[in-house]
């Protein structure tokens, strides 16, 4: 049976009764007072991003105004949703949450483009007592829940009145009862919100700044991640609550219009740990100028995070390449693994050294083995994502639920203190993917399912795919990424543009490819479709069904920018996608 776990627990402290992120603001208000707790880089008027800050005295005042409304209109155990920007009011509103004994569900403002249906969606799901939002976004909150199947108090942190220091006694937190709700994209299915107690976040949190390195007073935590996505979360507001860590904070579509905006508050961070999904790293390399590099200083940057997709050795060496000269070190570079089932890190690579690369047989890796390639065979290589933390990992039959034999790919399954107690309203879902067997005998904890593919090579994990995402034509295995990477290299396809998947027919599965022909590009789209066709099945032994080109901007992502191949799948089988195929 191959089992991993950390030799020994990195967890931090122990999970107390009556801890939680807002009795732990208070503690870092009392010790930290006038140091600066939360930056919000605001680039809304293009430039380089006007700095909003607050002390942690100044949060903690805040928090406590939001909780005292708070308990005016709601009562412990009933849900309070955020609906705000990536600001420092999105701070207040969650924590304030926590404070008042709410269970928080951290969504966005309703206009995200093309998010509307999985906010509305996730309001009917949860039914919250009151929304919490910013003066910026009020009027669009009101409107959308006037159309809304939900009936929410809904409040406005900015213009909450303070209240006198140590005015209310506040409900003490049950470590077993659930803190906030994540929602899972639910880019395949209604949202689903994973309820996380009090004693899984903070432990999380705690594994968290253990593994990357975190310290009060010399680190500091900067992301640009959606602070209602799992990462962004713990990142921006987890890990420093727990840690007592300076937050810096900044909005993904500042991100996305200049990639240097996140390097340059990195290079203002001394200790500075972040982290992205591998896309933004080839992103960063690429439209990074050399103009723009003469302002970077990276040296001092503690862990770079990369997770959430396929980290690719490609996008490692060319990041690393970009930004030596900056005195980015290669080492910092940390190549991770997790999931909102289990608030958000299950493994993570070692600190000191860059993550390790294997290069496995292809033929071998599909059929359900981790081989190294000999030479001249078919090959992949995979990233390591390294050693759980303060958990154990076991690789388990993905449909017996037996253990894996060494070397053999299964079903990725996780158990320890930072593993989510199911699914809100949703026990059969639970009961699927949650506290599965076999027990363990000390705490009675199971095993968390997680519908990801993966190996153990040599004491560490490799990730190899996900379950619904496998490609299976012809009785045989494609892991979709595999066929992304060799489309991609394609000179008429947009870098980190494609997305693989199956549908169906009356002869079984077919495999479609849908792309973004690159830009400043004059290429023939069905010579460059016939050309990709040839090297999948050179390459893969695959035979393309369809390959769609489309415009830059038009395959569908996700909230934080990866390419959703659920969503694209959708709109394939329902023509949305190939109405606006190019050719």
């Amino acid at each position: 049976m191959e089992t991993i776990s950390r030799p020994v627990p990195v967890t931090g402290a122990p999970v107390d009764g009556g801890e939680s992120f807002a009795t732990l603001l208070g503690h870092w208000a009392r010790r930290l007072g006038d140091r600066i707790a939360v930056t919000h880089l605001d680039h809304r008027d293009g430039g380089d991003g006007r700095a909003v800050t607050l002390t942690w005295r100044e949060l903690d005042e805040r928090v406590d105004a939001v909780a005292a409304r708070l308990s005016e209109v709601a009562g412990p155990g009933e849900r309070a949703a955020v609906l705000a920007g990536q600001s420092a009011g999105y701070v207040v509103a969650f924590l304030g949450a926590l404070r008042a004994g709410l269970v928080a569900v951290p969504l966005f403002a309703p206009g995200l483009p093309g998010h509307a249906g999985r906010l509305a969606a996730a309001l009917a799901d949860c039914g919250p007592r009151v929304v919490l939002t910013t003066a910026a976004e009020g009027d669009a909150v009101t409107r959308f829940l006037a159309g809304s199947a939900v009936d929410p108090v809904v409040v406005d942190v900015d213009a909450v009145p303070p209240v006198a220091p140590g005015s209310h006694d506040w409900p003490e937190p049950d470590p077993d009862a659930p803190a906030y709700l994540q929602y899972t994209s639910g880019s395949t299915r209604t949202p689903a919100g994973v309820v996380l107690t009090h004693r899984n976040v903070l432990a999380n949190a705690r594994q968290a700044c253990a593994a990357y390195g975190a310290e009060s007073g010399t680190t500091s935590a900067v992301s640009w991640l959606p602070l209602f996505h799992d990462m962004g979360l713990i990142l921006g507001i987890g890990a420093p609550m727990a840690g007592g860590l300076e937050s810096v904070l900044m909005d993904p579509l500042a991100f996305l219009e200049r990639p240097a905006r996140w390097l340059r508050a990195l290079s203002a961070s001394p200790g500075a740990i972040s982290a992205a999904p591998n896309f933004a790293y080839a992103y960063c390399a690429s439209r990074v100028t050399e103009d723009e590099k003469l302002y970077l200083e990276l040296s001092r940057v503690v862990s770079l995070i990369n997770g959430s997709e396929p980290v690719l050795p490609a996008t490692i060496a060319k990041f690393h390449d970009a930004f030596a000269g900056c005195g980015l070190r290669p080492e910092v570079h940390r190549s991770s693994y997790g999931l909102a089932e289990a608030t958000v890190l299950v493994s993570v690579t070692d600190a000191g050294k860059p993550p390790r690369q294997v290069t496995f047989d292809r033929t071998r890796l599909a059929a359900g083995y981790a081989v190294p390639a000999a030479a001249g065979a078919s090959a992949t290589t995979l990233v390591s994502c390294g050693r759980p933390v303060g958990q154990r990992v076991r690789i388990a039959d993905q449909v017996t639920g037996a253990p894996a034999e060494p070397g053999e790919v299964g079903e990725i399954r996780v158990c320890g203190p930072n593993v989510g107690r199911g699914y809100w309203g949703r026990a059969e879902a639970s009961v699927a993917a949650f506290g599965l067997p076999p027990l363990d005998p000390d705490t009675g904890e199971g095993w968390l399912a997680t519908g990801d593919l993966g190996v153990v090579f040599d004491g560490e994990l490799f990730v190899t795919g996900r379950l619904k995402d496998l490609v299976v034509v012809d009785g045989r295995n494609h892991y979709p990424q595999d066929v992304e990477q060799t489309v991609e290299e394609h000179p008429a396809v947009r870098p980190h543009s494609a997305a693989a998947f199956a549908i169906g027919g009356d002869d079984g599965e077919a495999a479609v490819v849908v792309l973004e022909r690159a830009k400043d590009t004059e290429a023939d789209v069905t010579e460059a479709a016939a050309a990709l066709r040839a090297a999948v099945s050179a390459g893969h032994g695959l035979r393309l069904h369809d390959v769609v080109f489309l415009a830059p901007g038009e395959v569908p992502r996700t909230s934080s920018g990866k390419i959703s191949r659920a969503r694209c799948r959708v709109s394939y089988l329902d023509g949305a996608l190939t109405a606006r195929r190019l050719g």
